[in-house]
């Protein structure tokens, strides 16, 4: 299982680059002008992902925390600040750096779990308490289907706009 979640974690971790790579050669304008999704702009549907990402280990991270080495692979998440509405260029370079943050803090944490881990139980505050809690290894599935459909919006996007980013091509440079 462990094996798996890293895998998904690296792949995780290329994908957020590739597509901050495409944004990066938009202008600011173009990146930050409102696409008609729920986060509005381009910029929007990635630093939501990055704060998911960093939301999501806040979660994790309190059903083990008798694990040091998962604790302290969360420890960089307290660089990362929330980003809302239409960012500056200078902003936008923050988000950037945030989400390699994140995403290399996903990573560290799944390489510090232990086997019994994946079935510590993570307390959530939806669904009106029933189940007030789930298994890790579940909201660690959630975190990274999260990527995927957030990414799935961007690359929507960047078709429309005619941008080739082969998001549906396999990418294994991580591997």
């Amino acid at each position: 299982m462990k094996q798996v979640f890293s895998t998904f974690a690296k792949q995780n971790q290329e994908s957020n680059k590739t597509i901050a790579g495409l944004l990066e050669k938009m202008s600011n304008d173009d990146r930050e002008k409102d696409r008609k999704s729920y986060y509005k702009s381009l910029s929007g549907l990635f630093c939501h992902n990055t704060g998911a990402t960093a939301y999501f280990l806040s979660l994790m991270q309190n059903a083990v925390p008798d694990n040091a080495e998962a604790q302290k692979a969360v420890k960089p998440l307290a660089k990362i600040q929330e980003l809302k509405g239409k960012l500056s260029e200078e902003q936008w370079k923050q988000a950037v750096t945030f989400s390699r943050i994140a995403d290399s803090a996903l990573i560290n944490f799944v390489k510090a779990l232990e086997d019994k881990d994946f079935d510590a139980p993570v307390k959530i505050g939806w669904y009106k308490g029933k189940p007030p809690a789930v298994p890790l290894k579940f909201m660690l599935e959630q975190s990274i289907a999260h990527n995927f459909h957030h990414r799935g919006q961007i690359s929507q996007i960047l078709d429309s706009l005619k941008i080739d980013n082969d998001y549906s091509g396999i990418n294994i440079k991580f591997m």
